[in-house]
């Protein structure tokens, strides 16, 4: 994906795309700030096959999130580094991210 062509949304902005993504929240501020979404499952194991998927996606997207595996939970955290803060690609790898679970 070409990510020269990558802006920071604007706070409206920000909100607006929050709104299609159902359980993401703005966590941080600043240049810190990132969308994240945690994830529980019954089994460690189903949380570590999670989030080899997102490992995979994130390897196809070119954009890579930060990652927090627990016991039976794992933290997914998207923003661009890029341009120091929320991109179209953090909301389009989160839809995306969501994609990975069984409706």
């Amino acid at each position: 994906m070409n990510t020269a062509a990558l802006r920071a949304f604007t706070p409206t902005e920000v909100v607006m795309a929050l709104g299609q993504v159902p359980g993401w929240r703005l966590q941080g501020d600043g240049d810190a700030v990132v969308i994240e979404k945690t994830f529980e499952f019954a089994q460690y194991v189903q949380a570590l096959l999670f989030v080899n998927s997102v490992g995979w996606l994130s390897e196809k997207l070119n954009h890579h999130p930060e990652v927090v595996l627990n016991h039976r939970r794992c933290v997914i955290r998207w923003r661009t580094h890029d341009v120091q803060g929320l991109s179209r690609l953090d909301f389009e790898a989160a839809l995306q991210t969501d994609g990975l679970l069984p409706a």
